[in-house]
């Protein structure tokens, strides 16, 4: 580890069932050391442990949650007294949807934690009660809800592996409104303000991805005065997140089905922050296909 890189310090916390084993296990496997159900009040001691030893560490993980019974109610003060000390941390959050959750609750046939003689519904507004705050301040988030533990492995592969972690690491998700804003968008844009190229019979077959509809999406009238308008207004909220030391961050494209306009406007938005030295840019299609 370099002399002047400071430990890296991830905390991995969320909604129970959303697949903290599964993001442990494939910390594991990137060579993160991990530490699962630790008790919020040892975050600072591990933390010193960690900056202090003569051979750091350079990436430590631990996941947290409402297994801690009392202790868990004291996070986000521990967290903020972490935050003080020489460690890069950062908090991943877990997210997943009710239906997501209680099928995969059921189908190992436990019960949440939390819900008491209720049900596991109400175990989970529960837990979502309690976490607000914490998923509020979180670094970054992932909705497992339609991930198998392969493909939230495989994310979590992309998001950590890498040594380049220094650099804010940009999401360019495109997405279709009718299916639901994203819920671990921190930015949302909306291409439904240019022509549908679903409603013309040659292009409706094809996709964003595809040369011909991108080449109608980009040369309507407004596209190009939006991309340059929208990423001159992305400079200031990147640079500001560097600054604040957050590392993540997903813009999401929105139109109506996710499959045309979103699609060749989020590829442009993403080949144009590649340009830059200290961004990291990935892509994602939500939900091309679906149609």
């Amino acid at each position: 580890m370099d002399a002047d890189r400071k430990p890296q310090l991830l905390i991995v916390t969320g909604m129970s069932g959303a697949g903290r084993s599964t993001v442990g296990n494939a910390l594991e496997d990137l060579g993160w050391y991990v530490v699962d159900n630790l008790p919020p009040q040892m975050l600072g001691p591990v933390a010193d442990l960690f900056r202090l030893a003569k051979a750091p560490l350079p990436k430590l993980a631990v996941v947290i949650d409402v297994r801690g019974g009392e202790f868990f109610a004291d996070l986000q003060e521990n967290l903020n007294s972490v935050r003080s000390r020489s460690v890069e941390q950062t908090l991943l959050f877990l997210e997943a949807t009710d239906s997501a959750l209680v099928k995969r609750f059921e189908s190992v046939r436990r019960p949440h934690p939390l819900q008491g003689n209720g049900t596991i519904l109400d175990g989970i507004a529960e837990e979502r009660r309690r976490l607000l705050g914490l998923r509020e301040s979180a670094d970054v988030i992932i909705d497992t809800s339609d991930l198998n533990v392969h493909q939230l492995a495989t994310k979590i592969q992309e998001s950590f592996a890498f040594e380049g972690r220094r650099k804010l690491q940009i999401t360019v998700m495109s997405f279709g409104f009718k299916y639901g804003l994203p819920t671990d968008a921190d930015l949302v844009a909306d291409a439904r303000f240019l022509p549908n190229p679903f409603w013309n019979e040659d292009l409706r077959p094809f996709t964003g991805e595809d040369q011909s509809v991108s080449d109608f999406v980009l040369s309507q009238d407004g596209a190009a005065e939006f991309l340059e308008n929208y990423l001159a207004a992305l400079k200031p909220v990147l640079n500001g997140y560097m600054k604040e030391n957050k590392r993540y961050a997903t813009i999401a494209v929105g139109c109506t089905g996710g499959k045309h306009r979103s699609v060749a406007i989020a590829k442009k938005i993403a080949a144009a922050l590649s340009d830059q030295s200290e961004i990291s840019v990935s892509i994602k299609h939500r939900d091309l296909g679906k149609e």
